[in-house]
C-alpha cells in the first residue's frame, strides 16, 4: 500500500494538470462570460421582469414577485423609483406596449395600465384581465409594439402535461386597450434536449424576449440555468448552460434598441439583485 499510493496521487496530478478549462458558449454577438453588473437596491432583491418601452435604453421598467409596483429607473444610475399599481401578489413579468404596463401574476391573469411616470404615489386606471390564459403557471410576457401582440409563454401548464412541448399565446392588445386571446404556439422540449445532448428535459421557462436584431427568440429558465434561443417560427436553433456564479437565478430578459442584451437575476444567497447587461458585438467580416 505505501508503494502503491504515491503512484495513484502522481497519476491524479498528472491527469489533472491536462485537463482543459470548460469555455462557457456564448451567443453570436454576445459574451456571456463578460457583462456589465448592475447591482440593484435592496428593494429589488425579489426582481421578476425587466422591459424596456419602444427599446429605449435611458428607462428600465421592472416589477418584483411580491408588490403590485411598477419600479422604473435610468440603467445610467440606478435612481430607482416605484408607483403602486395593485396589491400584494406574484407578480411574476412585465411588458411595455405603445404606452401600456402590463404585468403577469403567476396564474395567468393580466394587469395593464397607462405607462404614466409622473411622479403620482399610486396609478389609477388599473385594468385585469383574467380567465384569457388556460389554467397553469406563468413568469414570461412580451410585447411586440409594432404589432401590438403580447407573447405569453408557459412556465407549468396543465394543457402541456404528457406532451413534448411547452406552450405559448399570442394576446392581441385591441383598441381601447383591451387584450384577446389570438393565437397559440408551441416550444418543443425534445429539441432543446438534443441541442445539451440529453435524453429528455422538463424546461421551465422563467423569461422571453425578441432579438430585433436577428428576429430570433431568446428564452431564459431560472430552474434549468438555460438560454434557449428560436427562429421566429420557434423551431430550436441553440441552447446554453447559464453560469450559475452569474446568473444565481435568471428570472428577466430585454433588448434595448442597440440589441444589448440583459439579463436580470433575483437575489440569491443574500446577494442583490442584478442586472447583467452583455454589449452587442460586431461580428467581423
Amino acid at each position: 500500500m505505501i508503494k502503491i499510493i504515491p503512484s495513484l496521487i502522481g497519476m491524479i496530478i498528472f491527469c489533472c494538470s491536462c485537463k482543459q478549462p470548460v469555455k462557457t458558449a456564448s451567443p453570436s454577438g454576445y459574451d456571456l462570460t463578460r457583462p456589465e453588473i448592475l447591482k440593484m437596491p435592496s428593494g429589488l432583491n425579489e426582481l421578476s421582469g425587466i422591459a424596456f418601452s419602444n427599446g429605449n435604453p435611458d428607462t428600465l421598467y421592472a416589477e418584483q414577485d411580491e408588490e403590485g409596483r411598477l419600479f422604473y429607473f435610468p440603467v445610467a444610475s440606478l435612481d430607482v423609483k416605484h408607483q403602486k399599481f395593485g396589491k400584494k401578489g406574484d407578480y411574476e413579468d412585465i411588458a411595455v406596449c405603445n404606452g401600456t404596463v402590463v404585468m403577469l401574476r403567476s396564474d395567468g391573469v393580466l394587469f395593464s395600465f397607462p405607462l404614466n411616470t409622473n411622479g403620482d404615489e399610486a396609478i389609477s386606471g388599473v385594468q385585469e384581465t383574467a380567465g384569457i390564459l388556460p389554467a397553469g403557471e406563468y413568469e414570461a410576457i412580451y410585447a411586440d409594439e409594432a404589432a401590438s401582440l403580447l407573447y405569453v409563454l408557459c412556465k407549468n401548464c396543465n394543457a402541456d402535461n404528457g406532451t413534448k412541448s411547452i406552450t405559448g399565446y399570442i394576446l392581441q392588445m385591441a383598441p381601447g386597450k383591451t387584450i384577446e386571446l389570438k393565437s397559440d404556439f408551441r416550444v418543443n422540449t425534445t429539441d432543446i434536449a438534443a441541442k445539451l445532448d440529453e435524453k429528455k428535459l422538463s424546461f421551465r421557462p422563467s423569461a422571453l424576449a425578441k432579438n430585433n436584431s436577428n428576429s430570433q427568440w431568446y428564452i431564459v429558465s431560472s430552474v434549468n440555468k438555460l438560454l434557449v434561443i428560436t427562429d421566429n417560427k420557434w423551431s430550436i436553433k441553440e441552447a446554453y448552460p447559464l453560469d450559475p456564479a452569474l446568473f444565481p437565478q435568471p428570472e428577466g430578459i430585454a433588448f434595448d434598441k442597440e440589441g444589448n442584451l440583459y439579463i436580470s437575476n433575483e437575489r440569491s444567497q443574500g446577494a442583490n439583485a442584478t442586472i447583467l447587461k452583455f454589449t452587442l458585438q460586431k461580428v467581423k467580416s
